[in-house]
């Protein structure tokens, strides 16, 4: 199943003109500068921003075509805005309950008992809300659009107002309703780090227009993409915990490729992670090293090259169909003699367990 839209809407300086389709699963990220239509195009889809030939279908639903358009209140979607947007007159159960009266009792798929363990709100469900933290006021505003069980769950942008002590906060909770719910989520955000932590499906935006989209391991490393270049430029691997080593204090984590060594992560054996690494922290060999502190060393073949500023040069690497970047110096290059299908080892220097 999968959500189609089509958005045409003109304002004095900007101009959002969009055809939109990605999966009615999974998270899918709305991500670019700012002004570049990230949250217009997330109110379209919630039915704030009218578009007068637009199209809006989630799975067998019909929202909006030429002739018919659902207003907002009758969507079955859930939204949590970049403030919380609490009623403060109402206390944390209330505020939960206040949502759940407008389903009927045999739509509801989220029980309020689920939400609560979800976001880890149980304890705050007396309290008044202008005693919250910003982080429990945003647990309870997502608590709050879980419970009305909503189609689609739609984001704009929830840490933003948050500082980094709180956002570290929430982003176990949200990834666990990635990793525990059947509700397709759209999330709006500008930071690269939520992106890489939660998105499955990656829709980038600019000047109001759809400039890519596709599951996120395959956008990050097109080349012709901004992502794949840049000091950020970095490649995403889905793996999981294989074991540890209690004597170097360690974690081994497989993926398709082979096995990637960290430092120790109090994880379950088979738990699914995400690795990030990034272009800058992999270097390139002919041969397979010995007698080297890097232990993250995997065969590649070499699909794509691209001049990166007057001395580098960024590598797509391929090992067992996952795609790696490499930036290193043109000269670099040369001694190597790369080209495309050039059979290569990867070192990784560094890597970042995201989850």
């Amino acid at each position: 199943m999968t959500i189609e839209g089509r958005f045409k809407i003109n304002r004095e300086e900007f101009l959002l003109d969009v055809d939109l389709e990605i999966p009615a699963r999974g998270v899918t990220a709305l991500f670019g500068p700012s002004g570049c239509g990230k949250t217009t195009l997330l109110r379209a889809i919630a039915g704030l921003e009218r578009s007068d030939d637009g199209f809006l279908r989630v799975g067998d639903m019909l929202w909006q075509d030429g002739t018919n358009f659902v207003p907002p209140h009758k969507r079955q979607l859930g939204y949590v805005f970049q403030e919380a947007s609490l009623f403060t007159h109402l206390n944390v159960r209330q505020n939960l309950e206040y949502g759940i009266k407008r389903v009927p009792a045999a739509e509801r798929k989220v029980s309020m008992e689920r939400a609560v363990e979800l976001l880890g709100i149980g304890e705050l469900l007396e309290r008044a809300t202008d005693g919250l933290s910003g982080g429990e006021r945003q647990r309870v505003a997502i608590a709050r659009a879980l419970a009305i069980s909503p189609k689609i769950l739609l984001m704009d942008e929830p840490l933003s107002a948050l500082d980094m002590v709180r956002k570290r906060e929430i982003m176990p909770y949200l990834e666990s309703l990635h990793d525990e719910l059947d509700i397709p989520l759209i999330y709006v955000s500008h930071s690269p780090d939520e992106v890489a932590r939660l998105a499955d499906h990656l829709v980038l935006l600019e000047n109001g227009r759809i400039g890519g989209t596709g599951a996120i391991g395959e956008i990050l490393t097109r080349f012709d993409l901004p992502l794949a270049h840049g000091d950020d430029a970095a490649a995403l691997i889905e793996a999981r915990v294989a074991s540890h080593d209690a004597q170097f204090n360690l974690t081994y984590i497989d993926f398709l490729g082979g096995r990637f060594t960290v430092a120790h992560r109090a994880l379950p054996i088979g738990h699914p992670v995400r690795l990030r690494v990034a272009a800058r922290d992999v270097s390139l060999t002919r041969e397979h090293q010995s007698g080297t502190s890097i232990l993250n060393i995997f065969p590649v073949v070499v699909d794509e090259i691209t001049i990166e500023g007057n001395a580098q040069v960024m590598v797509r690497l391929v090992t067992e169909g996952i795609p790696l970047l490499s930036r290193i110096t043109r000269k670099s290059a040369d001694l190597l003699g790369l080209e495309q299908g050039k059979s290569l080892y990867a070192q990784i220097k560094s890597v970042a367990l995201l989850s």
